[in-house]
Parts: structure tokens; C-alpha cells; sequence
């Protein structure tokens, strides 16, 4: 493993996050709020720290996957843990395990909470939280690529390790122009829905919470009804939005080159819509005799089906009390997630729709086992990699689901709680169903539970092998190797000077 770049890698990543701390600073000094010098002095702490470990360049700077994986894993791991001290300077959340829940759950674009009453804390922990969404959203790494030079010609592993999606390509020949444009993307889309909120009356620092909230698909919310308290206007633009954001984002690209046969080709975008129409109008013709209007019940029903599918996670209303019809639906949802290269969790459509043709093509082959099928994506055949990658995706995904819902088990609590808990944290969702429904929050839950919340959050954002890969004993035996080597090197050029 190089330990030397990847060490270069985490003081890019705190000189970044103390640039960022300085937002919700200024958001502090601008509501004259004292607990603006809290991120002060963790921004100055993390500009310290980043200084220090990321001053000299490495030799080596080309790695491989596993480092890239090592180091996106400890990347966020490390982001967190430094994004939570504010939290826990101004006893907002006096405690570090809950801090760092609070944190993971904004970076990993989760959106689950532990605060009981988001309307009492100070404007700049409000900006912070959904500034860690949107930062999350696209991801850290991705970001680095786009404005400084990170591995050589290995930025690949990075984005390979870090984006969601059974596939990572390039839309542009270099990886940091592909970076570059991705925020571009990012940052226009963030930019237009502040600006439809703010037509809709919405303030502007509840304008950009909201946004970057939406664009991270995060839902972290300023109110503790969430969206609920905004008008039907307001409601409208954050599904459109969500929807959006949950579209892969090459498909912009392609559409801003004017390349549109591209663009309306990829066949996960198309599997997506359907999906999105079919589930709300399924769950609108379910309770739209429980709303005075059908304009409510539908506006309603697309609402949490983009907030569910989209892994954004933000309400309008008690979603617990709909039908059971619905509700399974729902859950379904969680399992489901948004295109892949875009900024939603969970599983992702591609995944679905690999998975279906290949058993399509299992099916096919019995009934004519001389007979040759590929299974194809966008008119391309997909490569047998990439099969069997998704394949084991989908059994780690199990196993390690299987393992947190065991242990969420142990306090007791009903079988829909822990297991919409565990769904919702690994798939980055944000609210379950009962005792962990949209209008809870995950305070009551044991210090364990919030442990194993912290690993599935992580694991699910950044696609489970780069967490667990820093369990595996052969990562670090090979680490400690290569420093032991690096030792003998040093001494025999010592020693021949």
C-alpha cells in the first residue's frame, strides 16, 4: 500500500474540510451567533492537522485499487471525525458518538438525526449539516480530482472507489476534466434550485440548506417538519429536484454537448422514470381518500417516492400511517436507489437491470443450452466483470445487512424498526418505519446500534469494499512490510553515504 500518497491524500481532505468550515462560520457571524468560533477554531485545527501530514510530496505518486480504496475509506472516516468537533464545542451534541452519527449521516447523505429539535440549534450547525450533504453528495475525492493533482495517472482508483455505481467511466480523455465537469453539473443544479425556492418565497439561508440538502440527496432539513411546513410550491420543486439528482449524471453531459441520442439511450435512466411514475400513482390511488384533495394525495405520494428511491429522505407527511400496500412499497424503494454516477444511494437501478438480464439469459440457455446470449446495457454488451461484480455486491449487501440487523437486534426493539433502521442506514435513506419513522429520529438507540449504524452509513456510501477492505489482516500485513522494508532501505543508503 502507498502509505506516503495516501497520507498526501487526507491533508488535501482536511484542507479542504477547514475551507469549508469557514461557510458555516461566516453563516454564524452573519446571525451573530457564538457558536461561529467553534468552526473557527475547528477549520484552524484541521488546517494544522492537514498541514502537517500532507506537507511532503511522495516519490510514488501512482497507486492502485486497493490504495484507492484505502484511502477513500479513511479519507471519510477521517472527515467525520474531525466534521463533528463542532458539534461537540458548542454541547449542541454533547456527546461524540452521537456527534459523529450526526456527521456520518450528513456526509454519507443519509440524513437520519439524533437531534430531537433541529429549529433550536445555532444557523451555522444548520449550514454545516447540510453542507456536509452536499459536499458528500458528489464526493470529497472527486472534488480533490477537480482542482489539484491527486495520483498521476491513477486518479481513476480514486473515482472507481468513491462513486456510486457498478461502473465508473469517463465522460471527457482525463479524469480531472471529467471531475471538473461533474461539479460543474453539480453546482448548476444546486444554483437553479435555490433559485426556484427562492422564487417560491423561501429565505435564502433556508434556500441553500434546503438545496445543497436536496443536491447531496441528503435531507437534512432546517424545520422539524421537514418539508412538510413549506408550501405545495416549494414541495413540487424539491421532488422535481430529488428526481433530478437522481438521474445519472452523464446524461447531462451528454445532453450539454447537445449529444441527446446519448443521453436518452441510457436504458437505467428510462427503468428509473418508470419506476418513479408507477410506484406513486400505485400509492396514490391507495390514500388519496385520506387527503381533502387529489392534488394533496398525489403531490404526497410522488413527494416520498423521490425522497425513498432517491435516498434523500426528506417528508411531507407521517408516511407510517399510509396503507400497508404503501408502506411495503416504500420499503421496496429503499432497496432500490438512483441511477448510477449520480449523487443517490442505495443499490442502483444498473444493478437491477444487470441482474434481471442475466437471469433472463440462465433462463434462456436451459430451455436452449446450445444457444449464445450476451446480456447488453444500452445496446453494449456488458462485460462478464462487471456480472460478477454486481453479483457479489448483492451478497455482501445481504451478509452484511443480515450481521447489523443481528445486532440492532439485541435491544429489543420491534422487527419493523430494526429492520427499516438497517435498511435505511445502509442505503443512505434517512427515515424507516415505526420507532424509526419520519416523524422520529435514531436518539433512543444504543451506543451500539449507533456503531453499527456509523460502519453501514459508510459501507453503503461508498459501495462496501473500501470498508471492508480495512478489515481485511492482509492490507495491513502488507502495510507493515513495505514500512519495514522502507526502514532497510534507508539504513543501507545511510550506510553506503
Amino acid at each position: 500500500m502507498n502509505i506516503s500518497i495516501i497520507r498526501r491524500i487526507l491533508g488535501y481532505v482536511l484542507l479542504l474540510e477547514a475551507a469549508l468550515l469557514l461557510i458555516p462560520c461566516l453563516v454564524g457571524l452573519a446571525f451573530r451567533e457564538r457558536e461561529c468560533f467553534a468552526y473557527l477554531i475547528t477549520a484552524a485545527i484541521c488546517l494544522a492537522v492537514g498541514s502537517v501530514i500532507g506537507y511532503k510530496k511522495p516519490k510514488n505518486t501512482v497507486f492502485y485499487l486497493k490504495d484507492g480504496c484505502a484511502a477513500t475509506a479513511l479519507s471519510w472516516i477521517v472527515l467525520s471525525i474531525f466534521g463533528c468537533l463542532p458539534f461537540l464545542m458548542t454541547k449542541e451534541i454533547p456527546h461524540f458518538i452521537d456527534a459523529l452519527f450526526e456527521t456520518v449521516s450528513g456526509f454519507t447523505t443519509t440524513g437520519t438525526t439524533i437531534i430531537n429539535d433541529v429549529e433550536v440549534i445555532s444557523h451555522a450547525s444548520l449550514m454545516w449539516r447540510s453542507l456536509t450533504h452536499w459536499v458528500g453528495g458528489m464526493g470529497v475525492l472527486v472534488f480533490l480530482m477537480a482542482v489539484v493533482p491527486l495520483s498521476g495517472g491513477s486518479n481513476i482508483n480514486l473515482m472507481k472507489a468513491e462513486s456510486p455505481g457498478p461502473s465508473v467511466g469517463k465522460i471527457v480523455p482525463k479524469m480531472k476534466q471529467t471531475a471538473r465537469w461533474l461539479y460543474y453539473i453539480y453546482v448548476g443544479l444546486t444554483l437553479a434550485e435555490v433559485a426556484f425556492l427562492l422564487f417560491g418565497g423561501v429565505s435564502v439561508f433556508e434556500a441553500f440548506a434546503t438545496a445543497t440538502a436536496t443536491a447531496g440527496t441528503g435531507g437534512f432539513g432546517v424545520k422539524n417538519s421537514s418539508i412538510g411546513g413549506y408550501s405545495p410550491y416549494v414541495q413540487w420543486v424539491v421532488t422535481a429536484f430529488m428526481i433530478l439528482f437522481g438521474i445519472n449524471f452523464n446524461a447531462y453531459y451528454f445532453i450539454i454537448m447537445r449529444q441527446f441520442k446519448k443521453a436518452f439511450a441510457i436504458e437505467e435512466i428510462r427503468v428509473y422514470f418508470s419506476v418513479v411514475v408507477i410506484s406513486s400513482l400505485i400509492i396514490f390511488a391507495n390514500i388519496f381518500r385520506m387527503y381533502p384533495t387529489a392534488s394533496e394525495a398525489i403531490r404526497h405520494s410522488f413527494f416520498q417516492v423521490a425522497a425513498i428511491i432517491t435516498t434523500t429522505g426528506f417528508t411531507t407527511t407521517d408516511f407510517d400511517q399510509w396503507p400497508s400496500i404503501t408502506k411495503t412499497i416504500l420499503v421496496m424503494l429503499m432497496f432500490v436507489g438512483a441511477c448510477a454516477g449520480s449523487t443517490g444511494g442505495g443499490i442502483k437501478i444498473s444493478r437491477y437491470v444487470i441482474s434481471f438480464k442475466s437471469v433472463g439469459r440462465e433462463i434462456k440457455s436451459f430451455l436452449h443450452p446450445k444457444s449464445v446470449s450476451k446480456v447488453k446495457m444500452d445496446s453494449k454488451i456488458v462485460d462478464k466483470d462487471v456480472i460478477r461484480t454486481t453479483n457479489i455486491y448483492f451478497i455482501t449487501f445481504i451478509m452484511i445487512f443480515v450481521v447489523s440487523l443481528l445486532l440492532v437486534s439485541i435491544e429489543g426493539r420491534d422487527l419493523t424498526s430494526n429492520f427499516t433502521a438497517v435498511a435505511s442506514e445502509m442505503n443512505n435513506i434517512g427515515p424507516g418505519l415505526s420507532t424509526a419513522g419520519p416523524t422520529e429520529n435514531f436518539a433512543s438507540f444504543t451506543v451500539l446500534s449507533k456503531c453499527v449504524f456509523i460502519f453501514d452509513m459508510l459501507a453503503g456510501r461508498l459501495e462496501l469494499f473500501p470498508m471492508l477492505m480495512l478489515f481485511h489482516p492482509v492490507l495491513w500485513r502488507d502495510t507493515v512490510k513495505q514500512g519495514v522494508n522502507d526502514v532497510k532501505k534507508k539504513k543501507r543508503l545511510s550506510a553506503q553515504k
